[in-house]
């Protein structure tokens, strides 16, 4: 009886170490599982899932950060109120200037004025003098030699009578010369008598010619208004040189000369 006892409880030992081997065998495998999966470079054996938030933001530059993963573009992107191009704000201006270039369609086809002269000076001038008009001087000074068509007056650098179709205007020299009534510019010229000159178209036939300039500041066919500059008084030429620095200023209508003097202010 004793002998069956001691191996019985023999029996019950040895069931009791194969438990606690197995349980250290299954804890010391769990121990090296853990490690292995903490060891770096080694591939995790769990999925990763990426975050959805990330790939949207991704996906959408320029969306705000605090948008929220699942909503639709519509919900997220701002919303741009779009303006009619009728009621745009710059729409009114431009229909203004479009209207206003529509009406003046000279101001597309003016020419270019003249080298030195501004856009005005382009633009033809209505040109209508007549007996009832008046010149202004082109310089202040005392007439030196009178018009005189109808007797001789004496030229004292010629030292002889002539007839006189000009009236001869006393000026300083580098004097500027105005131009004495709205009028066209004819013709530039020079001669051994009256040097440079501008022939000026002041309408209706009538036509002055101011010589003895220099620096002439207009071109041929310009058109210039009274006051205007058209050039300088230069040295008298070899014809004057006695009476000294002076303008000739002939006027003649349907190619006849007239008295300058009845028409001056």
């Amino acid at each position: 009886m004793k002998e069956k006892m001691n191996q019985l409880f023999k029996d019950k030992l040895f069931l009791v170490m194969l438990v606690l081997g197995l349980l250290t065998i299954v804890a010391a495998a769990g121990v090296v599982t853990i490690q292995r999966g903490n060891l770096p470079g080694e591939e995790n054996p769990y999925i990763q899932m990426e975050d959805s938030g990330a790939l949207i933001a991704e996906e959408n530059p320029g969306a705000s950060q605090t948008q929220v993963a699942g909503r639709s573009d519509a919900e997220t992107k701002p919303q741009t109120e779009t303006v009619p191009a009728s009621e745009h704000p710059s729409s009114a201006a431009d229909r203004e200037t479009r209207a206003y270039a529509a009406a003046q369609p000279e101001a597309a086809e003016t020419k270019a004025a003249p080298a030195g002269t501004g856009v005005e000076a382009a633009t033809p001038l209505v040109l209508d003098f007549s007996d009832a008009s008046r010149l202004a001087w082109p310089v202040r000074g005392n007439v030196l030699l009178d018009y005189s068509m109808d007797s001789t007056i004496y030229f004292p650098t010629l030292a002889q009578y002539q007839c006189n179709p000009a009236v001869i205007i006393q000026a300083e020299v580098s004097d500027p010369v105005a131009v004495p009534a709205s009028a066209r510019v004819a013709a530039l010229g020079a001669n051994e008598e009256i040097g440079s000159y501008v022939m000026l178209d002041l309408g209706n036939d009538y036509v002055a010619t101011c010589g003895q300039l220099k620096e002439i500041q207009v071109v041929e066919n310009e058109y210039l208004e009274a006051g205007q500059i058209l050039g300088y008084v230069a040295e008298p030429t070899k014809y004057y040189s006695i009476e000294g620095s002076n303008v000739y200023f002939e006027l003649r209508h349907n190619g006849e000369p007239v008295d300058p003097l009845d028409y001056f202010e």
